[in-house]
């Protein structure tokens, strides 16, 4: 098991890398590993909300960066490149895909099958609101997806990878560029976020954050 002082230490490398060695890349057990990290990540009644895109082919990268301006270094040079994609009204509580996955994913019996629906139902009408629109349900699977994207990044610092989180891109003209691939159908998934792995090239920049009293507040 990893010390306090490891996970620390990969915390402390892990930045925002803008630019990767375009030349060095991720051995695939490696990638594998960090793929396993965002399968095996929670989310919200363990729906699993996400699809993960890996995009290899210079000609779709080339297209993404006209229109990711956050990626403008990352897509050219990094070794591996992911678009994270979330459901949109398969998540509902009523979709054929939820009761499917309870049914043969989570293996719950018929009766557990109605109660958790019902539990689900009433999560996503009253208490979260997510059904006011098909915005804020999407929004909400969106949220299960930055957890993946966490661990993944996390894992990656672990074993040396370096990451980059994008959102600088054109929503819409991403998704249509994704749509026009092959790779997105916007009738079932929307595109929650983007992530590049890689060497790094350049140093690390030092880290700023707030101190520990600044972000932290004791309730006792």
């Amino acid at each position: 098991m990893s010390t306090q002082q490891d996970i620390l230490s990969a915390f402390q490398f892990r930045h925002a890398c803008k630019q990767f060695d375009a030349e060095k890349k991720i051995p695939a057990e490696d990638f594998d590993f960090i793929l396993e990290t965002g399968r095996l990540s929670p989310c919200s009644f363990g729906f699993e909300p996400w699809h993960f895109v890996v995009i290899q082919t210079p000609e779709l990268r080339a297209k993404l960066r006209e229109v990711t301006w956050g990626a403008q270094g990352t897509l050219p040079s990094s070794s591996h490149f992911m678009v994270i994609l979330c459901r949109k009204d398969d998540m509902r509580f009523d979709s054929a895909y939820i009761d499917n996955f309870m049914r043969t994913v989570q293996k719950l019996p018929a009766d557990v099958v109605e109660k958790k629906r019902a539990k689900y139902q009433k999560f996503q009408e009253s208490d979260f609101r997510l059904l006011e629109s098909p915005r804020a349900l999407f929004d909400w699977s969106c949220k299960q997806a930055y957890i993946a994207l966490g661990n993944m990044m996390s894992a990656a610092a672990m074993i040396g990878i370096d990451s980059c989180p994008i959102e600088g891109y054109d929503f819409r003209d991403a998704e249509a560029v994704l749509t026009a691939a092959g790779v997105l159908d916007q009738d079932k998934y929307g595109l929650a976020v983007m992530v590049a792995f890689g060497y790094r090239v350049n140093p690390q920049p030092a880290k700023t954050r707030q101190t520990m009293a600044e972000v932290v507040t004791w309730v006792k």
